[in-house]
């Protein structure tokens, strides 16, 4: 709006208001005394401008973005822990602390003998990537062996700012209104653990909902997370009687979602002095990158895999020369239903 209010132009709509038989000249006494004056209009202008733009949702920065969508009683998402398995020789009290690549876990629950909930200190996604051998930060009687073994519950960082700013699109485009398809959403989407959701309702009929539920890394989630879910909407000893967030009457199935195996084969001529062992694993990375691309639009519908694309990724391998064909599954394209994603099942490469 004031994009032409610049300093150049203020100063010289003021000079051209001074009568012609002034010097106006840079260095004249008026010149010198009007300029300060316009330096400071445009910067007033910036700020005006600055203001606009924090005023209204798709240009505001993230602080006014904050603000703006408080109104609607939406805050971004939270960096979350980690949560882990740690499988130990011995039982370790609960609140014991391991450390692992300098990140703290603290055994938290219980799951059967030796084997322990572990909650990372650490924010994010970091808690994510540290899987092996933990050590006692106190001694612990008769502990000779302590490993983490895997992620239970993966951690987020925090929302980024153009993620929480669709996310408040979205909230004004689907309402949110007595436990329909935006409410489920909403409900799913704020617990640890949880990336992409997809509802179904009356599925198996009337007053069923089914909610297929990928985690953080867009992989179909796990045991513990939909069973938090579950329990959070519709625990399970009173289904249907309206005990959890879900109103009453509504019988709510979580479950991951699926994977549906593709198998890949591609044929390729290599530059020399390569081999297509050698190649395989660099293969094999862009075909899973292709893959988790896919699978971030899953909550949006059904998902498709071209083999064109894997073609253009591929290309950029370092010792391969050209590849003659890439086949899915024998063919060029699949169309996958929306209740799977899509995985890797057998990669041929020759």
């Amino acid at each position: 709006m004031f994009e032409n209010m610049t300093y150049e132009n203020i100063l010289k709509r003021v000079l051209s208001s001074v009568s012609a038989d002034v010097d106006k000249r840079q260095g004249s006494v008026i010149y010198d005394a009007v300029a300060p004056a316009c330096a400071e209009l445009a910067q007033i202008y910036i700020a005006l401008e600055n203001t606009l733009d924090a005023g209204f949702a798709d240009t505001a920065p993230r602080d006014y973005l904050i603000l703006r969508a408080r109104e609607r009683g939406i805050e971004p998402y939270k960096a979350t822990y980690s949560l882990c398995k740690g499988v130990f020789n011995t039982e370790v009290p609960i609140g014991t602390k391991f450390s692992i690549d300098r990140i703290n876990f603290v055994a938290e629950r219980k799951i059967k003998d030796y084997e322990y909930e572990m909650r990372c200190e650490t924010a994010g996604t970091e808690g994510n990537m540290h899987l092996g051998r933990l050590i006692a930060v106190d001694y612990i009687n008769g502990l000779t062996e302590a490993r983490l073994t895997e992620v239970l519950v993966p951690a987020r960082d925090e929302e980024e700012t153009e993620d929480f700013r669709q996310r408040y699109f979205d909230s004004i485009r689907n309402t949110a209104f007595n436990g329909n398809k935006a409410d489920y959403v909403r409900w799913v989407k704020a617990m640890d653990g949880v990336g992409q959701v997809k509802v179904e309702r009356a599925y198996s009929g009337g007053g069923n909902v089914r909610i297929l539920v990928l985690d953080e890394n867009n992989k179909p989630a796990k045991g513990t997370v939909l069973e938090k879910i579950k329990n959070t909407l519709d625990p399970e000893e009173n289904e249907g009687m309206g005990m959890g967030i879900a109103p009453i009457g509504h019988c709510v199935n979580v479950a991951a979602a699926s994977e549906h195996k593709l198998n890949i084969k591609v044929d390729v001529s290599l530059k020399s002095g390569y081999t297509l062992q050698g190649v395989l694993p660099a293969v094999k990375t862009e075909v899973e990158k292709y893959f988790e691309d896919v699978n971030s639009r899953w909550e949006k519908g059904d998902i498709s895999v071209y083999s064109a694309h894997i073609l253009v990724r591929l290309l950029n391998i370092s010792g391969i020369e050209n590849i003659v064909s890439v086949k899915i599954n024998g063919g060029d394209y699949v169309k996958i239903n929306g209740i799977f994603i899509a995985a890797l099942g057998t990669l041929e490469v020759v």
